[in-house]
């Protein structure tokens, strides 16, 4: 049997499951790895924090498997049913380059030289960079078009203006996106950084790929993406000051005056070659080369007469940037509401701007915003994205907003971004509470309760809204809005519970965390942001971290006198130290959960979520007793737990927790040999299982592979 347990295997196996993979059957193949550690080394041994870790404890599995013939059987039927989880990228899609592109062919030809030079261990790496507008995103989606015989195996843009802040994501977000980029399943993307720059490394290793991340605001950012095989060429443009990045250096020139005619008369077309004619001058003077401006500037020319077109009424030429001047000029092609609309949604920074946000900011309804909005998009102000959702470029943004500022007075501007701060928890407030109509967690204020039946889809809102209302925490926290920062993180709950998105709302719960300590905020409103931290910690694997926001959640629930939410926080705390394979600190916390439960009288708060409750938590007392190799105790815990999620007790029946929890009792009966039981359990939870349940049913065909091993045997 130890041929078939070889050690890369097995270190193979345990990299896998120990990576932080997302997903409710990643957890279960980790529990069932860190049960069967425990009974190899017979004792407990915490999950390993890193890869080099992880190749330790296989190393040390391994020894002790040459010494008992009956466990390597084990570790081989593990093994073998193991669901496939391995991963191929697609080949990506780059997005179109633009159709007016002009002669940045020596840029180009650079790029092309990196990518065909000898290798000689030197990473493949080009820093692109130049002035805002001045076309370093177009350069590199021409050598995206140009070079796609070179890049056979992919080629992958990333464009990291969609987050919130002006500092973009973290490293392991940048690393999220590309991955989610290559098409991975984001129930196989691993939830820390480390897992994540291993994977990319492996999906990249003896392949022609081109990596471009756009719009990089820091070194930490790209770091990990340096590739280490020949024949990947990352890309990364950045707009303003190069990094300090070991790259090839490649800066974009402004155009010269032939070439930027060039590039006017290509976008304004032949039709307005007279108007071109006549205006070429001081389109020339106030672009200086800069192609965004000049593109600009070249459809302006197209557009016929009307309010600040004629010459003497466009913006002075001054020293500002170009497209400072070109935002300003634009600005005089549009009537007074349009230029008001656009400067006050200018305030606050938004990743991106819906019709909502901007009808309340200009105090318009939602026809006429959204009219406003795409005269914006017209003279170039604006970038109109899917789903009727616009973005400014920043240099345009801050120019409108410092306009906005000095024309209307900070009053004016404040209250604009109070309105937009209020529109957006009426978006995401009710669509929280759609989401999870059930849950007390979702619980919102009285005015925004009946809009949440009309959201038809609240995860849909919440996931379109996300980095705006990451921004927003931050917005309104610096306005003073200490409550509209809180119930912001809070809509937030969703999202991280059902869609896994933490990467996303981490910023938001940690700036919520604190400002909910620092401003004294209800008991109950700070235990439930850190309660939400802790969770989306705890998913990261960031567990010191996510078991001091746990702590505080239980404290402030006892300060509050709730005891349905003291015992959801110990047990999370349960939940955290059962997937760091902490088997009987683990089931210590569900005690002692199911006692705070148990505290709960007739007519008190929560007592009617009480029985489902109980149940939840006797199903992670039989995990945790699996772990700790009390079988027939956890078995015992499992049946009742099943039994509740069928509807034998009363309650109405829960397909999907049953599912899950005959999973659970599956494992527990096949580790204890009853593998005819444990068969029996899988087909009664395949049938119960939703469509979407991919993961869940490549999981149960996997613990059928094992269980029919050992009935043969």
């Amino acid at each position: 049997m130890l041929e078939v347990v070889a050690l890369g295997a097995l270190t193979t196996f345990l990299m896998g499951v120990g990576n932080g993979a997302a997903g409710e059957m990643g957890k279960n193949a980790l529990l069932s790895a860190g049960a069967l550690v425990r009974r190899t080394l017979g004792r407990e041994t915490p999950l390993p924090a890193d890869p080099e870790s992880r190749l330790a404890l296989a190393q040390r599995v391994h020894a002790s498997l040459g010494r008992d013939p009956r466990r390597a059987g084990e570790w081989a039927l593990m093994l073998e049913g193991a669901p496939d989880t391995s991963v191929e990228p697609s080949r990506g899609a780059m997005p179109p380059a633009p159709w007016a592109f002009t002669n940045q062919e020596k840029v180009l030809r650079q790029l092309v030289r990196e990518a065909d030079r000898p290798w000689a261990g030197r990473p493949r790496v080009v820093l692109l960079s130049g002035p805002t507008g001045s076309g370093s995103t177009s350069v590199a989606l021409r050598l995206g078009a140009e070079t796609r015989d070179r890049f056979p195996d992919g080629q992958y843009y990333v464009d990291l203006r969609t987050a919130s802040g002006e500092t973009g994501p973290e490293p392991a977000g940048v690393l999220l996106r590309l991955l989610l980029e290559m098409d991975v399943d984001p129930d196989l993307i691993p939830a820390t950084e480390a897992d994540r720059e291993r994977l990319y490394r492996k999906l990249t290793e003896g392949r022609k790929m081109l990596v471009v991340i756009d719009h990089t605001v820091s070194l930490a950012q790209v770091r990990a993406l340096v590739p280490s095989t020949p024949g990947v060429l990352l890309v990364v443009v950045v707009s303003g000051p190069p990094l300090l990045l070991e790259a090839e250096r490649v800066a974009v020139p402004p155009l010269s005056d032939r070439h930027a005619k060039q590039l006017v008369r290509k976008v304004a077309g032949p039709e307005y070659a007279d108007r071109v004619k006549a205006q070429l001058p001081g389109v020339l003077e106030r672009c200086r080369g800069n192609a965004f401006a000049l593109h600009t500037e070249a459809r302006l020319l197209t557009r016929a007469d009307g309010p600040g077109t004629a010459s003497d009424d466009r913006a002075p030429v001054g020293a500002d940037h170009p497209v400072r001047t070109t935002a300003r000029s634009a600005s005089l092609r549009l009537g007074p509401d349009a230029a008001r609309l656009c400067r006050l949604i200018a305030l606050g920074g938004w990743p991106s701007t819906g019709v909502a946000l901007a009808a309340a900011a200009a105090e318009v309804d939602g026809v006429t915003a959204a009219r406003l909005l795409e005269e914006a998009v017209e003279v170039g102000l604006l970038d109109a994205l899917p789903d009727r959702r616009y973005r400014f470029r920043p240099e345009i943004r801050r120019q409108l907003a410092e306009t906005a500022a000095s024309e209307y007075g900070l009053d004016v501007c404040a209250e604009a971004v109070r309105r937009m701060l209020e529109a957006l928890l009426e978006l995401v407030l009710p669509a929280s509470r759609a989401a999870l109509p059930e849950s007390w967690r979702t619980e919102v204020p009285a005015e925004y309760r009946a809009a949440s039946a009309a959201v038809p889809d609240g995860i849909a809102v919440l996931a379109a809204e996300v980095a705006n209302v990451a921004r927003a925490v931050v917005v309104a926290e610096e306005h003073g809005h200490t409550g509209t920062v809180l119930w912001l993180a809070r809509s937030l709950w969703p999202l991280q519970l059902k869609a896994g998105y933490w990467d996303e709302v981490l910023p938001a719960l940690r700036t919520a965390a604190r400002c909910a300590e620092e401003n004294r905020a209800d008991e109950r409103m700070a235990a439930a942001l850190h309660f939400q931290l802790a969770h989306c910690l705890g998913e990261m694997r960031r567990g010191e971290q996510a078991n001091r926001a746990a702590r505080a959640a239980v404290t402030y629930e006892r300060a509050a006198g709730h005891l349905r939410g003291e015992a959801s926080a110990v047990e999370l705390l349960g939940l955290l130290s059962l997937n760091n394979w902490s088997y009987e600190d683990a089931y210590e916390r569900f005690i002692e959960a199911e006692s705070v439960y148990r505290r709960i009288g007739p007519g008190e708060e929560g007592v009617s979520d009480l029985p489902r409750a109980l149940a939840l938590v006797g199903r992670h007392q039989g995990r945790a007793l699996r772990g700790m190799d009390r079988l027939e105790d956890s078995r015992r815990c499992l049946e009742r737990a099943a039994d509740f999620f069928a509807g034998r007790t009363g309650a109405p029946p829960e397909a999907y927790n049953r599912a899950r929890t005959l999973t659970d009792l599956a494992e527990t009966l096949h580790e204890a040999g009853d593998d005819t039981a444990a068969l029996a359990r899988i087909t009664e939870a395949g049938p119960l299982l939703p469509d979407y349940a991919a993961p869940h049913r490549a999981y149960l065909a996997g613990l059928r592979r094992r269980c029919e091993a050992g009935t043969a045997r």
